[in-house]
């Protein structure tokens, strides 16, 4: 049970994270309707009750000082966390809510495809999705769970391995008939594609060729999406997850210039933070996604 004397009124909470974000207690009480004077002395009341100032104060001016900083980022996730807790209820009265960070492929070609047998067979339960490209801290975040790529760990959070991961190169047909290429050295002179979170990918695939490439260079892109239609437009060879990738391969846009596969030493986890262990929605979710997982073919997204 956290000490009633740790938590501020509400509305103290308020005026602060206003007055942080707008650096004014004029616009802060604008904003809430209120007073400049009824703003200040919910600021004051609420240093008081901290035993630190929040702002420094210069004639009209006010700035928040160095931990004021830092208090207000934990205010306006704290406010937002209640926010967000609020508009799930709201949106489901019946049910549970649960919010999952997905990894933008993974959760365009195989979740999303295969979330309606998950919610047919749980009506109640209201699932939101949003993206994150990179592991981030649960404490600071309003998601329940998320898909996780790398290794198997997580700093304060519990994972589930979902699958591993085959790269393939992959690129349009016309170019891989202008290369002609007949095995992995010949890729080395070939234009590459490459994704800013896996910068060394290309250099794993030719490590496990035992092809020495040396300098490799080519065009960045920070999502995979985006790598996927760049190797479709013929702008070079993209090393993507073949499991993922099943409706340009079966369209025949992308294919493999050499036909190498690699397995990535990193992997597909659901994660979740320690203190959701007792969620009824995340509970059913990991029960479904396993057992998707088990019986998982290549969705083609068609």
């Amino acid at each position: 049970m956290i000490p009633r004397r740790f938590l501020p009124p509400t509305a103290l909470l308020y005026a602060f994270e206003a007055a942080a974000r707008t650096q004014s207690f004029t616009l802060a009480a604008r904003e809430l309707s209120l007073t400049q004077s009824a703003v200040s002395r919910q600021i004051r009341a609420l240093e008081e009750m901290l035993g630190a100032p929040l702002f420094q104060r210069e004639k009209q001016k006010v700035y928040l000082t160095l931990s004021g900083k830092a208090y207000a980022r934990e205010i306006r996730d704290a406010l937002n966390r209640i926010s967000n807790a609020t508009l799930g209820f709201r949106a489901n009265p019946d049910g549970g809510s649960l919010h999952i960070a997905v990894l933008p492929l993974f959760g365009a070609r195989w979740l999303t495809p295969r979330l309606p047998r998950f919610l047919s067979g749980q009506p109640e339960i209201r699932i939101n999705l949003t993206t994150r490209a990179a592991p981030f801290d649960f404490r600071f975040d309003t998601v329940d769970a998320a898909i996780h790529f790398g290794p198997p760990e997580w700093p304060g959070a519990r994972l589930d391995f979902l699958m591993n991961e085959q790269l393939v190169p992959l690129c349009s047909r016309q170019l891989r008939d202008e290369l002609a290429c007949e095995g992995p050295a010949d890729l080395v002179a070939a234009p590459l594609l490459h994704l800013v979170s896996r910068p060394d990918a290309w250099e794993r695939w030719f490590a496990a060729m035992g092809v020495d490439p040396g300098e490799v260079h080519g065009m960045l892109f920070d999502q995979f999406l985006l790598l996927v239609e760049a190797a479709r437009a013929g702008l070079g060879i993209a090393l993507l997850p073949e499991s993922l990738i099943g409706r340009e391969l079966d369209r025949g846009e992308l294919v493999m210039p050499v036909d190498r596969r690699y397995e990535s030493p990193e992997a597909y986890y659901l994660a979740w933070p320690d203190t959701h262990d007792d969620h009824p929605p995340l509970e059913l979710f990991r029960t479904w996604i396993l057992r998707e997982m088990r019986g998982a073919q290549p969705c083609s997204n068609d």
